[in-house]
């Protein structure tokens, strides 16, 4: 059974995927769409940068269905886009929670494709779509980024044995002084007064042994760990993440 040929304006889509066999049938399907050429190679940083280097494609398809855990994917995907930050990606997925989908958006994915949600006819829209210029999440994913965006910053400051010197609260002032808010700003933030936004920096000031907002921003660059938070701005009821 012949293929169809690919036309002249076909997309050029690379597909990375470290399990040979549903790269062969992912490729051989795709094969079979006139609007793709496909060109395949490991999931892996080096296999995928010779790839691109040999022929640049328009979009690139990466395969997280290996034994590979979240942190290697997202270093792979960190460094290609770091290296061609040009070429659109989706991520395909078995599926995708909270933690890779951040962090998939974060590395420069412009879509994530969960292969038990969809078909084939719906992954090659998804390939368009982002070769396109477009975004390509479902609800759910869009909700976690849309938390991610509501969050109330914290910034964890240490003493040298490893303990935190400031309370939950003080710590997102912090962050939030390191970000350029004033203490308007901040108080509405965190739904707090003025006068008790001035009585957390006049405590943190003690703590530290600073005296200014400058310094405090200063040793925040230089000494802050800073870590995701669950609660939304404005909330009455701030607690960090264990």
């Amino acid at each position: 059974m012949s293929l169809p040929a690919a036309t002249s304006d076909a997309v050029n889509v690379l597909v990375a995927d470290s399990n040979r066999m549903q790269a062969q049938l992912l490729t051989s399907a795709l094969r079979r769409r006139p609007e793709f050429h496909v060109a395949t190679c490991g999931m892996d940083a080096v296999s995928i940068l010779q790839a691109v280097t040999s022929r640049l494609p328009a979009i690139a398809l990466l395969s997280s269905n290996s034994p590979a855990s979240i942190a290697d994917t997202v270093m792979i995907l960190r460094r290609f886009h770091f290296s061609h930050p040009e070429v659109p990606k989706v991520l395909l997925a078995d599926s995708c929670d909270r933690e890779l989908a951040v962090n998939a958006f974060r590395s420069g994915v412009r879509g994530i494709f969960t292969i038990t949600d969809a078909d084939l006819r719906m992954l090659c829209k998804c390939l368009l779509r982002v070769a396109a210029g477009q975004i390509w999440a479902n609800t759910e994913q869009l909700g976690y980024l849309l938390d991610l965006v509501s969050e109330v910053p914290s910034l964890r400051v240490l003493n040298a044995r490893g303990n935190p010197i400031l309370t939950p609260r003080e710590e997102q002032v912090v962050a939030l002084v390191a970000e350029g808010l004033g203490n308007r700003q901040i108080a509405r933030e965190l739904n707090l007064s003025e006068h008790t936004v001035k009585k957390y920096l006049f405590r943190i000031f003690e703590k530290l042994g600073i005296s200014s907002r400058v310094e405090l921003v200063l040793y925040a660059v230089n000494n802050g760990d800073p870590r995701p938070a669950e609660w939304l701005a404005g909330a009455s009821r701030l607690l960090p993440r264990a």
